[in-house]
């Protein structure tokens, strides 16, 4: 296989004004091809940085994709670097040159001097085209390794790259890597970690690792083969054991999310789910919309933030309210109850907690009470969740949702 390193070029990447999206999504696609990264870095507007961070890419990996400093203003310096990189001068490319001029001239302007850069070439170099913008990519051999030059807008990266560099890539590597993915809720990474752990011993040639986030962990097995089905082949017994291993704590596979498999799973059954929120105001409502086709199944939320609205609008009675306060197992019941009734839904969800980052009614931020009462009667489950306010508010549909998906069998 071939390993690929990737340079990020730009002054607003280390300051933390934009977030270096582009690493994450090459990492994905070089990966499937076969070439997966073996580092990645960002460099600073100086083109001096920029040649000493293609270096040091270089030693790592067979592949350098660099992103961004193409464009034509002054701290546009990644044509630069490259040439000094290889050692060669850089020339002005006729046709491209010809290209900017026409395109300046159909808005109705001449084309700057500082435009005309990017008709700039290290010699040597292929020019890769550009259909949405106007810097066009560069792709050079340096003593046996390719450098591949993008633009940094994500989706002129994402064009310039296009399935040609990535199939070139692919026919390079001569193998694929393909990563199956379990999904997790309802449970930790490291819970999760142990029962895999326990079950599984993978030979050399299967990679293992999780990923945790948004109440969700990922477990992830990959391998490399000749082919998209001889991997595949590879990971099956594995992946199997692996979910045996984890009961129902797997929620889906590869790119399934949780609010979809809810979706599904209500649509299937030909039932329907209302709401009612109190901490998450609506968060909960947002994500069982998300996926397509949940109007056939979402019948509709209440969000009963304020004390009295719990009363009035879900119908939780007075007396619960009195004795054991809006935030309690008992409200997230009354809740779940009283917005199955009044919604006329199959199933029905209650939330409550404390976001933070105060307390309330004695109780500590992360406190969350979670509800759901269907045909068979309510469950409920009392969790106290890490973070700060969104982060909680984040986790508790995790857990809303994950409760709800268990009882949906």
């Amino acid at each position: 296989m071939l390993r690929s390193a990737v340079v990020a070029v730009g002054d607003e990447l280390l300051l933390g004004d934009v977030v270096n999206g582009n690493a994450a999504e090459l990492g994905r696609l070089l990966a499937a091809v076969g070439a997966p990264v073996v580092s990645s870095s960002a460099a600073r507007d100086d083109v001096d940085e920029v040649v000493r961070a293609l270096r040091r890419a270089l030693d790592d990996a067979d592949v350098v994709v660099v992103t961004g400093g193409l464009g034509p203003t002054v701290d546009d310096l990644t044509r630069d670097a490259l040439a000094a990189v290889a050692g060669v001068p850089l020339d002005r490319d006729a046709e491209l040159e010809q290209a900017l001029r026409a395109r300046y001239a159909e808005h109705g302007f001449d084309a700057p001097d500082a435009a005309l850069r990017q008709a700039d070439v290290p010699r040597g170099a292929q020019v890769l085209d550009n259909p949405v913008g106007s810097a066009p990519g560069l792709r050079l051999e340096v003593d046996r390794r390719l450098l591949i030059a993008l633009p940094g807008p994500p989706h002129e990266m994402r064009a310039v790259l296009g399935d040609a560099v990535l199939a070139d890539l692919a026919a390079r590597s001569g193998s694929v890597l393909v990563t199956r993915t379990l999904r997790c809720a309802g449970v930790g990474e490291s819970e999760v970690a142990a029962l895999v752990d326990g079950a599984l011993r993978l030979p050399t040639d299967v990679r293992l690792a999780y990923l945790a986030g948004g109440g969700t962990v990922q477990v992830r097995l990959s391998t490399a083969a000749a082919t998209r089905a001889a991997a595949d082949d590879v990971l099956a017994p594995w992946l199997a054991r692996a979910e045996q291993a984890l009961g129902r704590h797997v929620f889906g596979r590869d790119d399934d999310t949780l609010p979809g498999v809810v979706v599904a799973r209500l649509r299937s059954a030909g039932a329907t789910v209302a709401v009612a929120e109190s901490m998450t105001a609506g968060l909960l409502g947002a994500a069982l919309t998300d996926p397509p086709g949940s109007s056939a199944v979402f019948r509709g939320g209440l969000q009963v933030y304020a004390t009295d609205l719990k009363a009035s609008l879900a119908g939780v009675p007075a007396g619960v309210l009195e004795r054991h306060g809006a935030v309690s197992a008992e409200t997230a019941i009354a809740l779940a109850h009283g917005v199955r009734e009044r919604l006329a839904s199959t199933w029905g969800v209650g939330l409550t907690g404390v976001a933070g980052p105060d307390s309330q009614e004695g109780q500590p931020p992360g406190t969350l009470h979670v509800a759901v009462e269907g045909p068979a009667g309510p469950v409920v489950r009392s969790v106290r969740l890490p973070g700060d306010r969104p982060r909680v508010r984040l986790l508790a549909v995790a857990v809303a949702l994950d409760l709800l998906r268990r009882q949906l069998g």
